[in-house]
C-alpha cells in the first residue's frame, strides 16, 4: 500500500500528539487503543487499527514508569506496528511481535531525551531566579517538542519507506516460517501481558468471574451482551457480599437502655 502524502502529514502530526501524551500522562493519546485507532483511521482500514490497538493494550496494560525505571514505549510500538501491518501487509500477529523490540528502542529513546532535557531544565532554573516568565514558558515547549520529535521522526521514516517498492520487496520477501513464528510469539505475548497484569491484581475472590467470561463468550459473540452481562454480575456482586454490606448499627447494651435508668434513679 502506497501512503499518500496527506496521509504521512496527519501520521505525523499524530506521532506528535502520541510523543507529547506519553509524557504529560493527560489525555492517554500515547495508548496502544488509541493511537492505533488513529493511524488506523488515516490509512483506511480503522478495523485493523482496532484490532492491533486492543491486542497491544492487553500487553502494555502493565509499563508503566515506577521511579527512576523507564517503562517500555507504548507510542512508538503503537504507531510504527500499526503502519507496518496496514500499509507494509503483515500479519497482525507479526504486528504484535515486532512491537516489543520497537518498544524497547522507543524505552530507549526516551532515556536519550531525558538525558537531554535535563539541559533545559537548569535553563528554566535559571530563567526562573532572573524572573523571565517568557523563556520558562518556551523551554517547557521546547522540551515538549523534543519528546514528540522522539515519535515522529521514527514514524515519518517508516512511513515514508513502507510504501517504496524496495521496502515492499524485502518485506515480502520474509519467509513464511517466520512470519508464523512471529504470529504464534505475537499470541503468546498478549497472554503473558494479561496475565502479568492479573498476577498484580492478585483478586483471587474475583477469578471465578474471569472464566465464567471465558465460557459465555464462546457462546455468545455480541460484545454489547457481554458487557451488559458482566454490568449485571458487577452490580450483583456487590449488593451481595457482606464486603460492601456491613451493618453499620451499633445495639446498646440491655442494661443501659434509657427505662432502666429511670428505674434505677427511681
Amino acid at each position: 500500500m502506497e501512503i499518500t502524502v496527506v496521509q504521512i502529514v496527519l501520521i505525523f502530526i499524530i506521532a506528535c500528539i502520541a510523543g507529547m501524551g506519553s509524557i504529560l500522562d493527560e489525555f492517554q493519546f500515547h495508548r496502544p487503543l488509541i493511537a492505533c485507532t488513529l493511524v488506523g483511521l488515516v490509512l483506511g482500514d480503522i478495523q485493523k487499527g482496532i484490532i492491533i490497538g486492543g491486542t497491544l493494550e492487553m500487553i502494555a496494560l502493565g509499563w508503566m514508569n515506577i521511579g527512576a525505571a523507564i517503562a517500555p514505549d507504548a507510542a512508538l510500538a503503537s504507531i510504527i506496528s500499526t503502519i507496518l501491518v496496514i500499509a507494509g501487509g503483515q500479519d497482525v500477529g507479526a504486528g504484535i511481535a515486532m512491537a516489543i523490540p520497537l518498544a524497547a528502542a522507543g524505552q530507549v529513546l526516551t532515556i536519550i531525551v531525558r538525558t537531554l532535557t535535563v539541559g533545559f531544565q537548569h535553563a528554566a532554573d535559571n530563567a526562573a531566579e532572573k524572573g523571565n516568565l517568557s523563556a520558562i514558558t518556551g523551554l517547557h515547549i521546547g522540551a515538549l517538542c523534543l519528546q514528540a520529535m522522539r515519535i515522529a521522526l521514527p514514524a515519518l521514516v517508516v512511513a515514508l519507506s513502507v510504501g517504496t517498492k524496495e521496502v515492499q520487496g524485502m518485506l515480502d520477501s520474509i519467509p513464511e516460517v517466520v512470519t508464523t513464528g512471529l504470529n504464534i510469539a505475537g499470541g503468546m505475548i498478549v497472554v503473558v501481558g494479561y496475565a502479568m497484569v492479573i498476577n498484580m491484581m492478585r483478586a483471587g475472590y474475583l477469578m471465578p468471574f474471569f472464566y465464567l467470561g471465558f465460557v459465555v463468550a464462546v457462546y455468545i459473540h455480541n460484545l454489547v451482551i457481554l458487557g451488559v452481562i458482566g454490568a449485571v454480575m458487577a452490580i450483583l456482586y456487590i449488593q451481595l457480599s457482606p464486603k460492601y454490606n456491613k451493618s453499620h448499627a451499633v445495639a446498646a447494651p440491655a442494661g443501659n437502655t434509657p427505662n432502666n435508668l429511670d428505674n434505677e434513679l427511681d
